[in-house]
């Protein structure tokens, strides 16, 4: 499903926390993403060390787990959305502990039943990734791999090979977070070098937050991905400021 996205356009993909700043508002977050052009949905699952996102992220991350937010209540949430939105892909985002404490079987098993495309598992080493890599495989979902602007070319080649259908590059080094401007010139490059070793599409992340930015990188990328921004909203129970950033992002890719 969501290489049939890919194929068919540059998809927008945003992320949301599950649970944050409520069940009721995750949903509302989600659905609200979707109606106003998301294509795939990015779903974080709270966990106590994120330690790849931002104050942001953090900050959702330590709310929705303060609250109690498991993954069973993250695969309550997505099942809702996958079932009024059949066509949009949910991939969640999480730390390889709570698969780990679920069970691998397990916890692919009950991403599938409820909704659940494919993985992001962003502490999880390439090297170390082949039995969950088959495992997810089995039951239908898909695994994301990143990339960072400091991978050398064995690097991309390796998850190249792993990665099912696209790349996660993040575009700049260190954690989530809203930024001003990007390096384009080196993102252009680096993103052109990744396709020609890989084959595979590539997203790219991190800082993405305005019109500018997509009007760039969908120049540059098959898929832009935005979080910290949607997140920030998300806090505040800002619907319309959700739909209206969505909108606005949307607009970039057209022009």
């Amino acid at each position: 499903m969501i290489k049939e996205i890919f194929q068919k356009k540059k998809p927008l993909i945003c992320y949301f926390m599950a649970g944050y700043p409520s069940v009721k508002d995750s949903i509302e977050t989600a659905q609200a993403l979707i109606d106003s052009g998301a294509d795939i949905l990015e779903v974080g699952v709270p966990f106590s060390d994120p330690v790849a996102d931002g104050t942001t992220i953090q900050v959702a991350h330590e709310k929705a787990v303060k609250d109690g937010i498991t993954p069973i209540n993250v695969f309550e949430i997505t099942k809702e959305i996958k079932e009024k939105n059949p066509n949009v892909p949910l991939i969640a985002m999480t730390y390889y502990n709570p698969i780990f404490v679920f069970g691998e079987e397990n916890f692919c098993k009950l991403a599938k039943e409820n909704g659940i495309d494919g993985f992001i598992v962003p502490d999880l080493p390439p090297e170390e990734s082949e039995d969950f890599k088959k495992i997810a495989n089995k039951h239908g979902l898909e695994l994301v791999f990143l990339l960072a602007p400091t991978s050398n070319e064995n690097r991309v080649r390796l998850i190249g090979s792993l990665t099912d259908s696209f790349i996660y590059y993040v575009s700049l080094t260190g954690i989530t977070g809203e930024r001003e401007t990007l390096p384009w010139e080196e993102l252009r490059n680096k993103v052109k070098e990744i396709k020609e070793l890989t084959g595979k599409y590539v997203a790219v992340g991190f800082g993405v937050s305005k019109k500018e930015h997509t009007q760039q990188l969908s120049k540059i990328a098959d898929g832009v991905i935005v979080g910290s921004a949607i997140v920030k909203l998300q806090g505040k129970k800002d619907s319309e400021g959700m739909k209206n950033l969505v909108k606005e992002l949307k607009e970039g890719f057209t022009e």
